[in-house]
């Protein structure tokens, strides 16, 4: 797990629990392969320790909802419906690179976890970006507001996240680019899973264009990755 530039940048101390929780996860959740995807210990530890890395350093249940999760060697079809503003159903097919299911099921691409494993710095992780999915889910609606530990967290983060919400939503439509995925426009669950991925992949440029939304997130994760990072550098 070393290689991973990310686990190779946390304290020691973050390392050591970081390496027990994968432990745990291993234990109690099941991975398994979808249209014939053979999992490895490999796969499992990749992905175990992607998703633990959200979990460090505060109070958790290691995802108390999750049961299994299901990985596709590369990106699979599912049914989205829509619906008209005559209120009928329409189905269409769209490909997936991961999903997160409020009962107790995660879906993963092994290519796409690979690309986030490979490249830590391009602001995009399936796996953390799923399991911040998972996260949020624990607080019953998945709509970018997680369980907080600390009650007086819940102005501050409602304040943070609809201001910089609302500012990706302009810079999408006036076609600028930001720090921040386009995707998090979709809906402030979005939001939280892309801002997720940000702050684990990108925290230098977030905390430096994005320092209100950095801080807070900071506080929820209670982690410091644009430290750790700069610490690695030197």
């Amino acid at each position: 797990m070393e290689r991973m530039p990310y686990v190779a940048a946390l304290p020691d101390s973050l390392q050591n629990e970081l390496f027990d929780f994968i432990q745990i996860f291993l234990a109690e959740k099941n991975v398994e392969g979808c249209t014939g995807f053979a999992i490895t210990d490999e796969i499992r530890v990749i992905i175990a320790c992607q998703a633990c890395i959200l979990l460090l350093n505060r109070p958790t249940s290691m995802y108390r909802k999750l049961r299994t999760v299901l990985v596709y060697e590369s990106l699979y079809f599912a049914e989205q419906e829509t619906y008209n503003e005559g209120g009928l159903v329409s189905l269409s097919h769209q490909t997936r690179a991961g999903e997160s299911w409020d009962l107790g099921v995660v879906i993963l691409v092994w290519e796409e976890v690979l690309r986030g494993y490979r490249h830590q710095h391009d602001g995009y992780n399936v796996v953390i970006h799923e399991f911040a999915h998972q996260l949020d889910q624990e607080n019953k609606a998945a709509d970018g507001l997680p369980f907080l530990d600390n009650p007086d967290m819940y102005a501050r983060w409602q304040e943070v996240f609809s201001e910089h919400y609302a500012r990706l939503l302009r810079d999408v439509k006036r076609g600028r680019k930001t720090v921040l995925d386009d995707y998090g426009a979709t809906n402030p669950a979005e939001f939280f899973a892309v801002a997720s991925e940000s702050f684990f992949e990108e925290s230098i440029k977030l905390k430096k264009r994005h320092p209100d939304l950095y801080a807070v997130l900071q506080e929820y994760y209670q982690q410091d990755p644009a430290q750790y990072w700069d610490d690695a550098r030197m």
